[in-house]
């Protein structure tokens, strides 16, 4: 326990401590119980994207031996812009997937073979999901930290700074009690004294 000083004035901060933090504590339990929804949530999306990039892989598993055939998909797939916004999530910047924009090139239908339609809108996919399940995971990364920070905090002030704040109060009143005990005490020798010493006279 730290040191204090046995004083009224000390009693009174130590009071005013254990009101704040009091009051504080409830907030940041909230705040804990917001966060942990959120990183379900974040879990819960991201589990649905790569159950989806899954899906893809799945979905192309019969035709994929045909991207053996010799063809240059690089102009199609190329990333033009990836525009992200900022989210709020209980005072955490976290980045959201807004859009995804890809050069507007596409084959010539007479001279590039009869499957690279599909074949681009598969791998444009994959890559608009593999994006996605990047940003939610920035975001989960960003959400599971301030809860670190806010779960350490709870239990300083539930298992620390109250409990200090509420053993300091009672070390304080328990001196400050015998102090005024013992006043009482001296008054009562000195009167007995001076009573004496006028009845002596």
């Amino acid at each position: 326990m730290a040191k204090i000083k046995l004083t009224k004035n000390e009693l009174k901060v130590q009071r005013e401590n254990l009101i704040r933090y009091s009051r504080y504590l409830p907030t940041l339990k909230l705040k804990k119980q917001q966060l942990q929804a959120e990183v379900r949530i974040l879990s819960q999306s991201l589990m649905e994207k790569e159950e989806q990039l899954v899906a893809l892989e799945k979905e192309i598993e019969p035709w994929v031996g045909l991207f053996s055939e010799p063809f240059e998909f690089a102009p199609y797939i190329a990333v033009k812009n990836v525009r992200l916004s900022e989210g709020n999530i209980v005072g955490v910047a976290i980045p959201v997937f807004e859009e995804l924009e890809f050069d507007a090139v596409y084959p010539d239908l007479f001279t590039s073979p009869y499957w690279v339609d599909e074949g681009i809108r598969v791998l444009r996919e994959r890559i608009r999901l593999n994006i996605q399940i990047k940003v939610l995971r920035m975001a989960q990364e960003r959400i599971l930290s301030e809860l670190e920070t806010t779960t350490q905090r709870v239990n300083l002030f539930e298992k620390v700074k109250i409990p200090e704040s509420k053993e300091h109060i009672r070390v304080i009143r328990i001196f400050l009690g015998d102090q005024q005990t013992a006043a009482v005490v001296r008054a009562k020798i000195a009167k007995s004294k001076f009573s004496e010493q006028a009845g002596a006279k």
